[in-house]
């Protein structure tokens, strides 16, 4: 990279934008998507988030697996229950054409390269592009955005900016961003990310979108403004091959074989020993929930993180209700393994932990089972 690389604020990539899908309306653009194979799941009226779920599947506890609103038709959790029916999605934005229209990556066998343009101090050095070590003889005066580090990032491997390639589906998002739409032609199964974590990461204001995660419709309006296709291709092109080995240098490729899980904490293995719940199936039932909220740490988006968090401090809140562990030792185990999946959500968690913790004390649970 040269060392008198300099970037303008205009480099974020601000154009005039093409005619957008608005006018088909949120039915016509769900059925869009539908028909090029990419299921579709309903967004709450003006957001770029998941309708609510119906009341049931509100309570502590619940999650998509095994859900029976999905097999009746409704669309409930989220990206889980996208589809490409076309009497579903009649049925859905029918009813409710102020829905928007949320596409799911994985099935849909897409990767969408999310840029931002927040203003935002810049992060140090080593963060800027994860992986890639950036000296202090570069000059990275000017770098603002998503826009810059992944035209740094293309620049190092002699490449064009994805922001530029006309090749294939590019939407602008309402806050400045830009949406870069890629095909999945082999089979491999690509991972969501967040450009601002510690941990998988393809450069920094740099979102993934890919498997268990969404993105949201080209031609969808929130109330901040519309998901507006530029001018190019509209449909998404193959995933560049420079870029899938950047996603794979980064840990975005999933990984066949499962991890083992994680072992539970000794100290709350001390905690249920103190407790008198020294029985194996008692440590089967802290290792299990523990465990499914630690492996939520693989998956940055889309992991299912607060219903997984909650479900556990549910489960471990019963058996805090049996007197099989202390709930201040409770509260500390399930505190440790969100913060060790979850890093900088700690408030965020500790609410979920608290809810799941009071609804679970009030059922004992037998060691050995699971709420």
């Amino acid at each position: 990279m040269p060392a008198e690389l300099r970037f303008s604020r205009s480099d974020s990539g601000q154009r005039s934008p093409c005619a957008s899908g608005a006018a088909f309306g949120s039915l016509g653009t769900a059925r869009w998507c539908a028909s090029n194979a990419w299921p579709v799941h309903p967004l709450a009226p003006g957001r770029k988030t998941p309708a609510a779920n119906c009341g049931a599947c509100r309570q502590p506890s619940h999650t998509a697996a095994g859900c029976r609103c999905l097999a009746a038709g409704r669309w409930c959790h989220g990206f889980h229950a996208a589809t490409c029916d076309p009497e579903r999605i009649a049925a859905w934005w029918g009813a409710n054409p102020e829905f928007g229209v949320g596409v799911a990556c994985g099935p849909a066998r897409l990767v969408v390269i999310d840029v931002d343009a927040h203003l935002t101090e810049a992060p140090t050095r080593d963060r800027v592009l994860p992986g890639i070590a950036i000296g202090e003889h570069i000059d990275l005066t000017g770098l603002a955005n998503g826009f810059h580090t992944l035209a740094v990032l293309a620049a190092l491997r002699s490449q064009p900016s994805p922001t530029e390639d006309t090749s294939t589906l590019r939407v602008r998002t309402p806050s400045g961003g830009l949406h870069i739409w890629y095909r999945i032609d082999d089979g491999r199964r690509w991972l969501c990310s967040a450009g601002s974590s510690t941990g998988r990461a393809l450069a920094w204001q740099v979102d993934v979108r890919a498997h268990g995660g969404y993105i949201v419709a080209p031609g969808t309006t929130t109330t901040v403004g519309t998901y507006t296709p530029l001018a190019g291709a509209r449909e998404p092109a193959p995933l560049p091959p420079w870029l899938a080995h950047e996603l794979q240098r980064t840990g975005h490729l999933y990984a066949p074989a499962v991890p083992a899980p994680r072992p539970v904490p000794p100290r709350a293995k001390q905690a249920v020993i103190a407790a008198g719940g020294s029985s194996d199936r008692v440590q089967r039932t802290l290792h299990s929930v523990l465990a499914d909220v630690t492996a939520c740490g693989q998956v940055r988006e889309g992991a299912g993180f607060s219903s997984t968090l909650n479900r556990a401090a549910y489960t471990i809140g019963g058996l805090v209700a049996a007197g099989l562990l202390p709930h201040s030792e409770a509260e500390r185990i399930l505190r440790e393994a969100a913060a060790a999946a979850r890093p900088g959500q700690e408030r965020r968690a500790a609410q979920i932990i608290q809810s799941g913790l009071t609804a679970g004390t009030q059922r004992p649970l037998s060691p050995g089972s699971r709420a």
